[in-house]
């Protein structure tokens, strides 16, 4: 049954430098990488060697614990590097592409005939599987659960991301042919929730339960939307899929092609033009990243929005994941007694010294400076006013820190991964690493209790 949902609680993060709703090609890119990092919890088999040709969609690796997950080339080419870390672990493949590319090519599925074991044979081989995560503990699905409902979030609320409205604009038959496909995957629905006030591009597709949802940041997190909707219990599993993802299915069911096309945001106050890319996962952010020029020299570049996002260089390559890059300045430099006087540049969730009370509407220019050093935790309920779960944030965050795991189980954990607690970690005036403690709370649950 369809809800109508209104989100109190949050904090909307108003940045200028918004992506304007135009679209240019991004240069094409000379060498394409996967980050292993994009895959937590994941340990890979390599199935190709450094030298390798390879064909956009051919199989690089696959899931050590399910063997027939692969992980696909975004492009033809040749594998040039494998990345290693300590113990051999591996941390990057980069292919160098083609300047003609050629694609593996699969028979195609008709997603409202086929049955679920033909769809999940299909996503697994092709490489489109990667793109739904599961939750407790936020890892790539495992197949041989079946969930008790997906979750798509149509909408985006975090600051600057991309407007999935632009993004997704005429792509019904793709959204259409991997929504079908997915709601043979699970005997629940498949929920799709979107702006209340937008005009989503969901409203047309068919076989989903669509939800309005109107509030602040976070009400567009998927995390947000579950624990409204129908919260997680203890044995219980969910799927997610992201919105931009659902596009990458479909057009695989459709055409048998594994495309990694991309259209990504290039935003935040460092870019002269702010705008949208069409580029392809794993591409160098720098062919798109200098088309735009800059506002200023000392920049920091972010793979996704500033409170979910991971800081890469300038010549770093698009994630897995991403449809947002952020370039913002880079805050290391001194505030003299930047602690005691009244700001009226900063956003505060409070009306302590910081105004941004007085004009809600305004648009900031935030640097990556956190204005603080790491203390202990101070109770003061902030987390609380921007936390719109049924959970209390502060006392999961302690037990997690602690490795209290009936605590961690009482108070909430499988219902959250880490970008939930990502506003509370920017308003956190103690400035402890949220996102870092609920994964390191998540990995020890999945650890000691599976």
């Amino acid at each position: 049954m369809s809800k109508d949902i209104r989100i109190k609680k949050g904090l909307n993060i108003n940045l200028v430098g918004a992506a304007e709703p135009t679209t240019s090609k991004a240069a094409l890119s000379n060498v394409y990488a996967i980050n292993l990092r994009d895959f937590h919890g994941l340990t890979p088999k390599m199935l190709l060697k450094e030298g390798a040709e390879v064909k956009a969609g051919e199989a690089l690796f696959y899931n050590k614990n399910v063997d027939s997950m692969m992980f696909v080339s975004p492009v033809s080419g040749e594998l040039i590097e494998i990345e290693r870390g300590a113990r051999r672990k591996i941390l990057t493949l980069r292919i160098l592409a083609d300047k003609k590319q050629e694609y593996v090519t699969h028979k195609t599925l008709d997603s409202g005939k086929a049955s679920a074991a033909d769809i999940k044979k299909f996503l697994l081989k092709s490489g489109c599987w990667p793109f739904i995560k599961q939750r407790p503990y936020d890892f790539i699905a495992d197949p041989t659960v079946t969930p008790k409902a997906i979750f798509i979030s149509g909408f985006n609320t975090g600051p600057l991301a991309a407007d999935l409205e632009y993004v997704l604009a005429g792509k019904e038959k793709e959204l259409q042919a991997a929504l079908s496909a997915l709601g043979k995957l699970t005997p629940g629905p498949v929920h799709v929730s979107i702006n209340a006030k937008g005009n989503s591009i969901f409203t047309q597709m068919e076989g989903i339960e669509l939800h309005k949802v109107s509030g602040p940041h976070p009400a567009g997190l998927v995390g947000t939307q579950i624990n409204k909707i129908d919260p997680i219990n203890k044995g219980e599993k969910v799927w997610t899929v992201g919105a931009a993802d659902l596009v990458i299915i479909g057009e695989a069911l459709l055409t048998g092609k594994f495309n990694a096309e991309r259209l990504v945001a290039l935003a935040g106050s460092s870019i002269k033009k702010p705008q949208y890319y069409k580029t392809k996962i794993g591409a160098e952010v720098s062919t798109f990243l200098y088309a735009s020029g800059f506002n200023d020299k000392h920049f920091r570049v972010i793979n996704g929005d500033v409170l979910t996002g991971s800081k890469t260089r300038q010549d770093g390559y698009l994630g897995f994941y991403n449809t947002t890059v952020t370039a913002i300045p880079e805050g290391d430099d001194y505030e003299f007694f930047g602690w005691n006087k009244p700001v009226f540049d900063k956003i505060s969730s409070t009306r302590a010294l910081t105004f941004s009370w007085l004009q809600p509407n305004k648009k900031y220019d935030l640097n990556t400076n956190t204005n603080g050093e790491h203390r202990a935790f101070v109770v003061t309920g902030m987390y609380e006013e921007v936390f719109p779960m049924d959970i209390y944030p502060l006392q999961l965050l302690k037990a997690c820190m602690v490795k209290d795991l009936d605590e961690m189980e009482q108070l909430g954990l499988y219902e959250v991964i880490p970008e939930d607690f990502s506003l509370t970690e920017f308003i956190c005036i103690s400035k402890q690493p949220h996102q870092q403690i609920i994964r390191e709370g998540l990995d020890l649950l999945h650890k000691e209790i599976g």
